[in-house]
């Protein structure tokens, strides 16, 4: 996990100023890794927060002292048993800075570096980001000689969500906030949305849906689950023609049968029909909206390998 610029841009926006607490380094067991954050900002009737640390005593007092905070940029070492009675058994180092419009306008685009008591870079630093770019990977986040490094974060999956019922927006629930999903998600008509979108969500209201297929990356995901099988079918289709990392279509074995006999029909070999998943998720769950997104992001989050065996026993 890097920096969550967009995030932190949005909190921003809507609240002025806030806190990011993220853990700088740690020793030993640590509730959560380098890298993690939280956001702490003032509301009307008391502070808002998202993100985690790891919660117990670290966040509670971390999120306590970010409430107060007056500094810019404050570095903080706790030890989790002695000081805090959590059975982690580590330490961590936790970085808390305040940001607002002007703070954000100066961060950087790929690497943000800084440290909370200024000075110059020390060459440590300097050769940790030179040799990133000689490799064109970015650094791990990690604090070197009292200076934070954290690569902007970008997620790395794209997940196509075909449709906005109930179904599809309790996906939206579910897996919006995982760092490394960029979701697009398409139905008919704006109508078809909620009102509100989490952040890292695009809404695509379309009223031929299928002729977006093609824009996709062949490397994206995708879940077709539109209130019309005629749809359902048409997309399966376009994404055969196209290519995907994952496809997946709600329904039930019966609707998947008649789906195979029509894209069969349609040209589509045996060996690529195979390649779309039906049904989705863990039908074991059950039908309800939420319990069907659980078993799909289940699913989705599984490492391929994983995926393929289950298939196969399946079978």
């Amino acid at each position: 996990m890097g920096f969550d610029r967009e995030a932190l841009r949005e909190a921003v926006k809507t609240h002025g100023k806030v806190t990011r607490v993220v853990i700088a380094a740690i020793k030993g067991s640590s509730p959560r890794e380098v890298g993690a954050a939280m956001l702490v900002w003032p509301e009307k009737n008391g502070f808002g927060q998202s993100g985690t640390i790891g919660g117990g005593t670290l966040e509670y007092q971390a999120a306590e002292a970010a409430r107060t905070q007056t500094v810019q940029g404050r570095l903080t070492h706790h030890a989790l048993g002695p000081d805090m009675g959590q059975c982690c058994g580590g330490a961590v180092s936790l970085l808390s800075e305040v940001y607002d419009q002007v703070a954000m306008n100066a961060l950087n685009d790929t690497v943000i570096v800084r440290s909370p008591s200024g000075g110059d870079m020390p060459l440590s630093v300097k050769r940790l980001l030179a040799a990133a770019r000689g490799q064109g990977v970015a650094p791990e986040p990690q604090l070197v000689d009292g200076w934070m490094v954290e690569p902007v974060h970008k997620p790395t999956r794209n997940l196509w969500i075909w449709g906005a019922g109930h179904v599809g927006r309790a996906l939206v629930d579910v897996l919006s906030p995982l760092p490394d999903l960029a979701i697009t998600w398409v139905d008919t008509g704006p109508e078809r949305f909620p009102d509100t979108i989490p952040v890292g969500v695009t809404p695509v209201p379309a009223a031929k849906p299928a002729e977006l297929v093609r824009h996709a990356p062949r490397d994206a995901e995708h879940l077709v689950l539109t209130y019309s099988h005629t749809l359902d079918l048409e997309l399966c289709n376009r994404l055969l023609s196209h290519d995907f990392r994952f496809a997946g279509l709600i329904g039930s074995a019966t609707k998947w049968a008649r789906f195979r006999s029509r894209l069969a029909a349609l040209g589509h070999s045996p060996e690529r029909i195979s390649r779309i998943t039906c049904p989705i998720g863990d039908p074991g769950l059950g039908k309800h909206p939420q319990m069907i997104a659980v078993g799909v992001a289940a699913q989705l989050l599984r490492p391929a390998w994983q995926n393929e065996l289950k298939k196969d026993l399946s079978a």
